[in-house]
């Protein structure tokens, strides 16, 4: 579709400025969040939307890391990324609406701030749950939609600006959506008025 390739283009475009824009974000806004998801991760691992790959550092040593990223130039900021940490990535363009992977093939799926920006994020979390393992865990965090009226009247007019140019949806909350699925949520927190939520949930043993 041409508005997804515009949105892919921008996204390139953003690789070389993006670590300086989300060093912001992540110094005054999401805090921990990062190695908080991060050192959850166990056994075959698989991060959606990886982007420049900022969350490589924060993996637990013993974790084998498969990784996805739609736009090209992200992935080869990754690419770098995990060259300079001497971290062995299987990294690969793909889209998070449709994952190449087997159903029940990781023990551990991670996304972290991507739901957002990805067309489809019901279908996207579809798509992770199906290639988690019955028993594995889901480590998903982003900005979400928040608490205080006035700042969800503030996020809606960011998206009329957002979404056509980026695909940037600012209200967001993707635990509505697993929990439908049926998978437990076993650690929670939302902080900064509401608008930064994390989560783990547990893709139980039996069909969900």
């Amino acid at each position: 579709m041409k508005r997804d390739e515009r949105w892919r283009k921008f996204w390139d475009n953003q690789a070389g400025s993006y670590d300086r824009q989300m060093d912001f974000w992540d110094r005054r806004v999401f805090a921990d969040t990062r190695p908080w998801i991060c050192s959850q991760a166990s056994g075959a691992t698989l991060e959606v939307a990886i982007g420049t790959g900022l969350n490589l550092p924060h993996y637990p040593t013993g974790v084998r890391l498969t990784a996805v990223e739609w736009s090209p130039q992200m992935l080869e900021q990754a690419r770098r990324r995990a060259s300079s940490l001497g971290r062995r990535v299987d990294l690969a363009v793909g889209d998070a609406q449709a994952l190449r992977f087997a159903d029940d093939e990781f023990d551990t799926v991670v996304c972290t701030f991507s739901l957002c920006a990805i067309p489809d994020e019901k279908r996207a979390i579809d798509e992770m749950v199906r290639v988690l393992r019955p028993g594995g865990l889901l480590l998903l965090a982003d900005h979400v939609e928040a608490t205080p009226w006035a700042g969800r009247i503030l996020q809606r007019a960011l998206e009329v600006f957002t979404v056509p140019s980026a695909g940037e949806h600012w209200r967001r909350r993707p635990i509505r959506h697993v929990e439908a699925l049926g998978l437990p949520i076993e650690k929670h927190e939302r902080f900064k008025a509401g608008v930064v939520e994390r989560f783990s949930a547990r893709k139980p043993d039996k069909p969900y």
